[in-house]
């Protein structure tokens, strides 16, 4: 009986499929890629910009009422300086 569930273990674990990882250097990504990018991929760029620079400036929270509206001004920024990185813009913008 172990033997069966053993190997319906092992059969339900051969044909699960496997996650790629995906591993993004955000401080790569240059204004004309994140604009390239789909609608969902720029909004969560968005929200992890909004909580890198929330965090390095010390502050443990993130308003959310901000994150459309930053992805926005940043997307009009993006548009006139695709060759600049998105940290850059966004560093830029924050000033």
């Amino acid at each position: 009986m172990n033997r069966q569930w053993i190997l319906a273990g092992a059969l339900i674990a051969a044909t699960v499929p496997a996650k790629a990882q995906v591993v993004l250097d955000l401080s790569q990504i240059t204004c004309g890629q994140y604009l390239a990018a789909g609608e969902d991929d720029k909004l969560f760029i968005s929200a992890w910009l909004g909580g890198y620079f929330s965090a390095a400036a010390n502050r443990p929270a993130i308003d959310v009422r901000y994150l459309r509206r930053n992805h926005e001004v940043i997307g009009k920024y993006c548009e006139r300086n695709k060759g600049t990185t998105l940290m850059s813009a966004v560093a830029k913008k924050a000033e």
